[in-house]
């Protein structure tokens, strides 16, 4: 059983929504990056997301775009956010998914980059650019290693397609709640709740809504019938805001304490 496996069947004996927060690696720095991870862990993160920066991230908005510019700034690789996994493994085995665009890994080597992403202890990617009727590019090699490549999912999806793709899906499925780019846009909870519902009926992987949650009420009112709830710009927007002072990490488990107690049922 995968460490994503084996948290959502933990999760869901004790009747718990996954809290999935999302920061990009780099941002402020790689040292400060693991430091989030493990607070993020400690805080009650149950699965991690952990951007690789890109120069055209099509996908985010103004806040993970500044994100990825800053971990770019500090000359961020993906042989040292591979390296950072491989770090966080010597003491942490919270479930990481490196979450980014295709490009990146091409010019890395897709099947090194899956050889180097098995070895460091990754337990999912997930490629906002890269379709399913391309994901053999990638598949190919992640067939011999225990990584998922998660699947996105968005109300635009046509109910055939979500059907297939959902029966095929692998870790969790990313519920895309809207149209449009991260943090852009509030979430409505009520808009979303019958198609995630439906999703779940005919998915046989759990079900994780992003994009839009930015509080605890948002995250309650995503948890009641989600699996889990992904958070990215509000968090990056904290570690922009505090960098790397003293009053980072604290802040940063603060408010991942506060998420998580508002989807405990």
């Amino acid at each position: 059983m995968s460490r994503i496996e084996a948290t959502f069947a933990a999760l869901e004996q004790r009747k718990e929504t996954a809290l999935i927060p999302f920061i990009t690696a780099g941002d402020p720095s790689l040292e400060t990056t693991l430091e989030l991870i493990h607070t993020l862990s400690s805080a009650g993160a149950d699965v991690i997301e952990l951007g690789m920066p890109f120069s055209d991230p099509m996908a985010d908005g103004p806040t993970i775009q500044a994100a990825s510019e800053r971990s770019l700034a500090v000359g961020t690789t993906i042989a040292q956010v591979l390296q950072l996994v491989t770090e966080v493994r010597k003491t942490n085995q919270v479930p990481l998914v490196l979450m980014g665009y295709y490009n990146p890994i091409f010019h890395y080597g897709t099947e090194r980059f899956v050889k180097d992403a098995a070895a460091a202890g990754v337990d999912a990617l997930l490629l906002v650019d890269l379709p399913p009727e391309e994901a053999d590019e990638i598949n190919q090699y992640l067939v011999s290693t225990e990584i998922d490549l998660i699947t996105l999912l968005a109300p635009t999806t046509p109910v055939e397609r979500m059907q297939r793709l959902a029966a095929a899906a692998k870790g969790y499925i990313y519920y895309v709640s809207m149209t449009g780019v991260t943090g852009a846009q509030k979430i409505a909870p009520e808009d979303i709740r019958a198609a995630v519902v439906e999703l779940k009926g005919y998915a046989k992987v759990p079900v994780g809504v992003g994009f839009g949650i930015s509080t605890a009420a948002d995250a309650s009112a995503v948890g009641a019938f989600a699996d889990g709830v992904v958070v990215g710009s509000a968090l990056v927007k904290i570690i922009e805001k505090y960098g790397q002072s003293e009053q980072l990490l604290p802040e940063v488990a603060k408010f991942i304490v506060e998420l998580k107690a508002s989807i405990v049922s």
